[in-house]
């Protein structure tokens, strides 16, 4: 599905994210919402999840220091924050089985929001309008970091929320959690 259409169909699940996603709408109908070079721009991310043991994949951010979900900037070319997703979550876990979840056929988005970045390697203070996703794997074992800097770590979706610092991912795991069964 195009992008604008994918984020037409969305429904907002509450206030602010609504005012989020009204921001992302703009931005796509005002021409390249995916831009580097704008103060905000369309990112796409990926809650990686292992469904027969209910366990999501994290990855240690050393920029934002914290442990974060995958995902990063469309690049030129690609058609949309699925796409994009898809690649980023496979170049920082290796893992190349990767499918939308819990339909495969039908890829949903799982939630959209505006965080701020700070300021760092060359770029100033911006922000990114995240459209996540959910993606699984059937081979968790497979994952290997990107680098030594940034770890990876599975962990029993009960118990992601205790890691991550962002209220925003505690919502998409939230989220997530509904979806999955119990292991």
């Amino acid at each position: 599905m195009e992008f604008a259409a994918e984020l037409a169909a969305y429904v907002p699940r509450s206030e602010d994210e609504a005012a989020d996603v009204a921001r992302v709408r703009a931005l796509a109908a005002a021409g390249d919402p995916f831009g580097r070079a704008q103060p905000v721009h369309v990112t796409g991310s990926a809650l990686v999840v292992h469904p027969p043991t209910c366990r999501v994949l994290l990855r240690w951010h050393e920029r934002m220091g914290s442990w974060l979900h995958l995902g990063g900037h469309v690049d030129p070319g690609e058609t949309g924050p699925l796409t994009a997703a898809r690649r980023e979550a496979e170049e920082e876990s290796g893992l190349r089985d990767l499918a939308p979840w819990p339909e495969r056929a039908h890829p949903a988005i799982l939630q959209v929001v505006v965080v701020p970045v700070p300021a760092g390697r060359g770029e100033p203070p911006h922000e990114h309008a995240d459209v996540r996703y959910v993606l699984a794997t059937a081979t968790p074992d497979a994952a290997v970091p990107e680098r030594p800097s940034a770890p990876l770590r599975w962990v029993p979706l009960a118990d992601a929320h205790e890691l991550v610092d962002e209220e925003n991912l505690r919502e998409a795991l939230a989220r997530l959690a509904a979806l999955a069964p119990s292991p």
